[in-house]
């Protein structure tokens, strides 16, 4: 099914000046081009997590389960929708205060081989970042040190990009100064390899720093082309969503918001502080979530496919109170983590809690998902049947998977096809996708292992293509040929 984006007849109306965007009156906005995905059913949320405190990062595993660090208990857990969160680390040598502590996480683009997670906390003498095996965590080991630490602008958002680098939003920890200043590493989004080290590629040679002039970056996220948008704290006027390029500066403390100095790249969006507070932030299909603290609110940002945005709006206005952390799930929901015990919220008793969102037109699984592992080796064949839907747009799509047994009962699947063409898989949500040139398998997640005769099994996935963007025409169902519908 293909949706287009429609906003409600009351959104945020915005005033373009020098390239980017102002929040200012209200009026009704008109839609805005296909969805690749993102469309989420806001009012039926389900909750994955209750008394947290202050849960900073989110990142998810290959199983599906999501690690979600908090920020004053230094604690790492693991959530399985339908389960109780189990405790898996503890970061040793976190000092917790003001706005510091543990922050963000990140799990390792090779997990299935390096078992490697990624987080970003504040110790007694800096920022740092370590790493360590989520089957030996008591064994940490700081790949990144000495970052200027404070009881405020300590950034902490990490995330791998697309071309496989570490990415580290890092903020001037109240020195102004740092951001203009290219030999500190603070007020800055920070690029380097999973060691730690500096890619050759970096614009500055030898140098972490990929962009400067930041305030105190908080969301980072990529959309189907490899961009990355940043969300950024600002003082007292504006807080903003920027479209970040290697090298470029943002002009803190130079300017707060529009410059229009041809030495600064303009935000695309600013939003006053009262409205915003802009934290995580998740690209899905055009639009790009962020995360409102102060604004008790999640911002949604049409992206025009061009760097370009279109007009804000904003849903869950005031509902759970101060949203920290957004994040699209491989189980195609969208996660939202809430920061009502960070000394500046009004914590209700479930506080804080992590919530997720279904896709539009999702019927929420009536029973708890199994906690054991299904096999790894699917039994026997099965006759089968699938429907690929895609939606495409000029350099992107995304497909939904639908297969129907029509053979016996399984438990334990495996769904393959080659890609005719150059396609690149960016994303992927109910199943574990992995490809081998252009062989590509899907196998299934610990809860929809199980198809009886006559049923079927649903995922989804996105993807970067140029030239044809054939369907696949060789589908094996558990080593079995399918035919399509």
């Amino acid at each position: 099914m293909r949706r287009r984006l429609v906003f409600a007849a009351t959104v945020a109306a915005v005033t373009l000046t020098g390239g980017g965007l102002a929040a200012a009156t209200f009026a009704p906005e008109a839609p805005v081009g296909p969805l690749a995905l993102g469309d989420f059913d806001f009012g039926s949320p389900q909750v994955a997590a209750t008394g947290l405190e202050v849960p900073w990062g989110l990142a998810f595993l290959p199983d599906g389960s999501a690690l979600v660090s908090e920020r004053n208990r230094a604690r790492v857990l693991r959530l399985r929708p339908g389960q109780a969160p189990t405790q898996v680390a503890t970061i040793t040598g976190v000092v917790a205060s003001g706005e510091s502590g543990l922050l963000g996480i990140a799990v390792s683009p090779s997990f299935a081989t390096d078992n490697l997670v990624y987080a970003y906390f504040t110790a007694s003498a800096d920022n740092r970042i370590v790493r360590f095996r989520l089957d030996t965590p008591q064994t940490q080991t700081p790949i990144l040190t000495g970052l200027a630490k404070a009881d405020i602008h300590d950034g902490g958002r990490i995330a791998f990009g697309p071309d496989g680098m570490l990415y580290a939003g890092v903020g001037d920890a109240g020195n102004t100064a740092n951001a203009q200043n290219q030999a500190s590493r603070n007020g800055k989004i920070l690029r380097m390899r999973p060691d730690g080290s500096a890619p050759p590629d970096n614009p500055f040679a030898g140098s972490l720093v990929y962009s400067l002039g930041h305030r105190n970056v908080q969301g980072l996220a990529w959309d189907a082309q490899g961009r990355l948008f940043e969300a950024e704290f600002g003082q007292n006027t504006w807080d903003e969503i920027n479209l970040i390029v290697a090298g470029g500066n943002y002009g803190w403390p130079t300017v707060e918001g529009m410059a229009n100095d041809a030495r600064f790249r303009n935000p695309l969006v600013v939003w006053t502080t009262a409205e915003a507070s802009p934290s995580g932030a998740a690209i899905v299909g055009n639009r790009l979530f962020a995360a409102a603290l102060r604004g008790t609110r999640l911002w949604t940002v049409p992206l025009t496919g061009t760097g370009g945005v279109g007009t804000p709006s904003a849903v869950l206005q005031g509902q759970f109170g101060r949203l920290r952390t957004v994040a699209l799930g491989p189980d195609g929901w969208l996660w939202v983590t809430t920061s009502n015990r960070d000394g500046r919220g009004t914590p209700v008793a479930a506080d804080d809690r992590v919530l997720r969102f279904p896709p539009v037109g999702t019927t929420p699984p009536t029973t708890t998902p199994p906690t054991t592992t299904p096999p790894t080796t699917p039994p026997g064949g099965a006759a089968c049947a699938v429907h690929w839907d895609v939606n495409q747009w000029d350099t992107g799509f995304t497909a939904n998977v639908t297969v129907t047994n029509r053979g016996t009962a399984v438990t334990g699947w495996t769904l393959g096809w080659t890609f005719t063409g150059n396609q690149q898989l960016t994303n992927f949500w109910n199943a574990a996708l992995t490809r081998t040139g252009a062989a590509v398998t899907a196998r299934n997640l610990d809860w929809n292992a199980t198809v009886p005769a006559g049923g079927t099994v649903s995922f989804g996935l996105q993807a970067n293509y140029s030239g044809t963007n054939a369907r696949p025409t060789d589908f094996r169902f558990n080593n079995t040929a399918c035919s399509i519908v």
